[in-house]
């Protein structure tokens, strides 16, 4: 059972609603003037802003600590803001350069070796000081940034939707990554998920944040730090309902709904008894919330309309990115107004065309009404190509009160697309019958659907944790011995397609926007007539080590050395274009005796996440 404050945290699990009816009122110099065209050097113009100049911050009484989410941003104005994090291999160091469009051209900058160590954002971009009301300095950290993290538009006339990701990628075996703020647009500089509560008492603060001096070296970042009024007020859910803690009025109280019914509507895709779980931790695994159960979820907060769940990285929803620029946010000259200065006024707040906010979920693939007609084909056509990730996540176990005397060992696996076609699977269910008829389509270049070919089946699956539709032998998992022969085989060989982990986003076709991202776009209910399941090119599928069959009975097993073998497509009944790279091996060393085996996991190449 989750704590209060557990629970607290999960009012950003779902799509916070748009609730702001009036204008935002900003104070002039919040958001950076569009640069000159006559004078505007090639590149973009990064400036760090404050939405607010002033944040409300809980720390709730059974779990104290805050989180800085002080609502300042990075702004891109004169272009995108865009980076590409790249590792040729697990063998090798992961590398970062800048993309710098310029019309027609386009350079390429390579970052410092060394600046960037995973795929979670630049380290130690933003510097953080407070102080509290008698000035003393109470707390000095930095954080990382994640381009890609909660963002909207700063004015009217940017591009309706940002062509970056909605998140940075956390698997542990991320191959490659585009991070962005679009032209026009401010990606919120709060760390979210990789960022830790800190202690402060109750009380007013003032926070000063800005950009350290080697980003505002590389990026041409004026150093212009930003300072926002710090309240600290505690929250207990012992008073939500009765009057202690805050009023049912507050802010507070309609997050707390938020949690409730972020809850509510993500049952069975967030919790331990889902199937493609959240990450454990930053370095621990990503997956299908859905697919596992996310053990660490984000800080609590007032509803808001900014980003909710993010989906790219987990079968969603993922613990999200801080919310949302909540306006699209227009500059006016006032040059004859009786003030004499700039003022600012914002546009109406929607969630239509021209005022996304990054909080929307795409909508899944629809699968086709009928079964496919005419003669099945394989036609001449770009084909996906099914790749296996090394596993990770690896932990044992006994059998606790459901199987007791066992010994197991649980792991979290990830099959991706590297494309350069996306993986397109139906199910079509003849009436009264327990199977699905299932069959992957093929496209030209066009997106026209050119050919399809029986490909197995699809099942029901009605443990707690999966209940769903899945599609069978599309993964096998297999424990191997010393000597690299096979000793035990998992039961787990159905599977719900899902886009949970954006593993490389640099391949050709990579499709940075997936559909069907979680279980609720994707895999059908119980009583569903047909399904379609979508693995996009870029994109790949996690399971997590607590779900059912996603392990080994290790009971028997001598203590030594053994190898986890994922296995993409094990029969070969789906078409891809290569069928020599779907095995993945993760080394393991096995010890300990019976009702209290132990594992150790050594580093695979420069990746040492167990």
């Amino acid at each position: 059972m989750m704590t209060r404050s557990q629970q607290g945290r999960t009012n950003r699990l779902t799509r916070p609603s748009i609730a702001i009816a009036a204008a935002v009122a900003v104070t002039a110099g919040v958001v950076a003037a569009a640069p000159d065209a006559k004078t505007a050097q090639p590149g973009p113009k990064l400036s760090l802003i404050a939405a607010s100049a002033s944040v409300t911050l809980d720390s709730w009484k059974e779990d104290p600590g805050v989180y800085l989410d002080l609502g300042t941003y990075l702004t891109s104005e004169n272009g995108a803001f865009e980076l590409k994090v790249t590792r040729k291999s697990y063998k090798d160091p992961v590398v970062a350069a800048q993309i710098i469009r310029d019309g027609k051209k386009t350079q390429t900058k390579a970052l410092p070796a060394g600046l960037v160590k995973d795929f979670s954002g630049l380290p130690d971009f933003a510097q953080i000081s407070v102080i509290d009301a008698a000035g003393k300095s109470v707390l000095e950290k930095t954080e990382a940034f994640c381009p890609n993290n909660a963002s909207g538009r700063v004015r009217p006339d940017a591009p309706a939707n940002s062509k970056y990701p909605q998140s940075c990628p956390v698997n542990p075996f991320t191959l490659g990554s585009v991070w962005g703020v679009e032209n026009g647009w401010a990606a919120n500089t709060y760390a979210g998920y990789y960022s830790d509560a800190v202690q402060l008492p109750v009380g007013t603060y003032t926070a000063k944040v800005s950009v350290t001096k080697k980003y505002r070296d590389l990026f041409g970042i004026e150093d212009k730090p930003q300072s926002v009024k710090v309240t600290v007020r505690e929250r207990s859910w012992e008073g939500e309902g009765g009057g202690e803690g805050v009023s049912a009025s507050s802010a507070g109280a309609s997050s707390k709904s938020a949690a409730k019914s972020g809850h509510d509507a993500h049952a069975g895709h967030g919790t331990a008894a889902s199937e493609h779980g959240a990450a454990a931790a930053p370095a621990a695994a990503s997956g299908h919330a859905g697919h596992g159960a996310p053990a660490r979820t984000d800080a609590p907060a007032a509803a808001t309309s900014g980003a909710g769940s993010t989906y790219n990285v987990g079968h969603g929803p993922y613990p999200p990115a801080p919310p949302a620029l909540p306006w699209a946010l227009k500059k006016q000259a006032a040059e004859k107004g009786a003030l004499g200065r700039q003022g600012f006024s914002a546009a109406a707040v929607g969630d239509r065309t021209g005022q996304t906010d990054g909080s929307r979920q795409a909508p899944g693939v629809q699968p086709n009404a009928k079964r496919p007609a005419g003669k099945a084909t394989v036609p001449d056509v770009p084909k996906p190509d099914l790749r296996s990730l090394p596993a990770y996540g690896i932990t044992v176990s006994d059998g606790y009160e459901d199987v007791p005397g066992k010994d197991y060992l649980a792991f979290s696996a990830n099959v991706w697309n590297a494309g350069p076609a996306k993986l397109v699977v139906d199910g079509f269910r003849s009436p009264g019958k327990e199977l699905m008829d299932a069959y992957q389509y093929f496209y030209d270049a066009d997106g026209k659907q050119v050919g399809y070919t029986p490909t197995g089946t699809m099942e029901w699956d009605p443990r707690p944790g999966h209940e769903h539709w899945h599609f069978t032998d599309f993964a096998s998992y297999r424990l191997l011995k010393a000597d690299q022969k096979e000793t035990v085989r998992s039961g787990k060989e159905a599977f719900c397609l899902a886009n949970t982990d954006a593993v490389d986003y640099t391949v050709k076709n990579a499709n940075w926007h997936p559909g069907n991202t979680d279980l609720s776009t994707a895999c059908g209910q119980e009583n569903s007539i047909s399904v379609r399941e979508v693995l996009d090119i870029g994109s790949g599928d996690t399971y997590t080590q607590d779900l059912p069959g996603q392990s080994f009975d290790i009971t028997d097993l001598p203590n030594g050395t053994y190898y986890i073998q994922v296995l993409a497509n094990p029969e070969n009944r789906l078409k891809e274009t290569n069928h020599d790279n779907n095995s993945a091996l993760r080394k393991v060393v096995l010890g300990g005796k019976k009702g209290a085996r132990t594992v150790k996991v050594p580093a695979h190449h420069l990746v040492d996440a167990n």
